[in-house]
């Protein structure tokens, strides 16, 4: 292979990952369905673009459908994300879960906003699970294991569903679903989808970027954890996808220099 037939595949392949990456990461409103009702979350995609690319990850392979908002605690949160209920064999699966993101303090855990959960002493440590902040948590989920990143809102009157699913009776069913929401007949044996809150699709509705802007949102800045503490760099670039655009572009011009 000459050299310039090597120098138009580097071109060409790298031309190809600028139109396709930003797709991957741009949708900034996803609608939740779910046996309550559905609402629709607008993500903070240009504050948190790694953390809303992880989100949407899992939406894109499929992860949520099926999965079951397995904990509730009154006027704290609703989580979800790290259980399916898998109706082959009536049993509680677990979500395959990525790599672990970067945390991304940027926003509080005011009421009606969706932010990552991650193991305790480890901020760097968020996957598949997420929560919905009931009421206003900032004295409490800013300030403790490097902050817990806010990454969207509910929007119009998605609360009403989010409200009803907290109002709801919670079970004790062992391990992780010891606070576990439940419908209907709970004296089922064994529960089933009957039972359960199971969200059955999580959905791109609007791939616009930078929606949270257009549609006039001002989440409230965290006064904990400013710019991530000084620990994580400031979220840059609209979608998540800039910084991929810029690098690939950096690569182009050093490959041609280095000629």
């Amino acid at each position: 292979m000459n050299r310039r037939t090597r120098r138009s595949l580097v071109l060409a392949a790298a031309m190809s990952s600028i139109f396709v990456l930003p797709r991957i990461a741009d949708a900034t409103i996803v609608e939740f369905q779910t046996v309550m009702g559905d609402f629709e979350v607008n993500l903070y995609d240009n504050a948190t673009p790694e953390t809303v690319a992880n989100f949407l990850d899992y939406i894109n392979n499929g992860s949520y459908n099926g999965s079951i908002l397995h904990r509730s605690i009154a006027n704290f949160i609703v989580q979800g994300g790290g259980f399916s209920f898998n109706t082959l064999t009536g049993q509680i699966d677990m979500i395959a879960a990525n790599a672990a993101v970067v945390n991304e303090p940027e926003f509080a855990n005011v009421r009606g906003t969706i932010a990552m959960a991650k193991q305790a002493g480890n901020p760097n440590s968020a996957t598949n699970q997420w929560f919905f902040n009931l009421a206003d948590n900032t004295a409490n989920l800013d300030t403790q294991n490097g902050g817990f990143t806010a990454f969207g809102e509910v929007v119009g009157n998605g609360m009403d569903v989010v409200d009803a699913i907290a109002a709801l009776q919670t079970f004790d069913l062992g391990g992780a679903l010891s606070e576990t929401p439940l419908r209907g007949d709970t004296t089922n044996n064994p529960l089933d989808d009957t039972n359960y809150i199971i969200v059955t699709a999580v959905i791109i509705s609007d791939s616009t970027v930078d929606s949270a802007g257009a549609a006039g949102l001002n989440p409230t800045p965290t006064t904990a954890n400013p710019g991530g503490g000084g620990t994580v760099p400031p979220a840059t670039g609209g979608g998540g996808g800039t910084f991929g655009i810029l690098g690939l572009f950096g690569l182009l011009l050093a490959y041609r220099f280095k000629r």
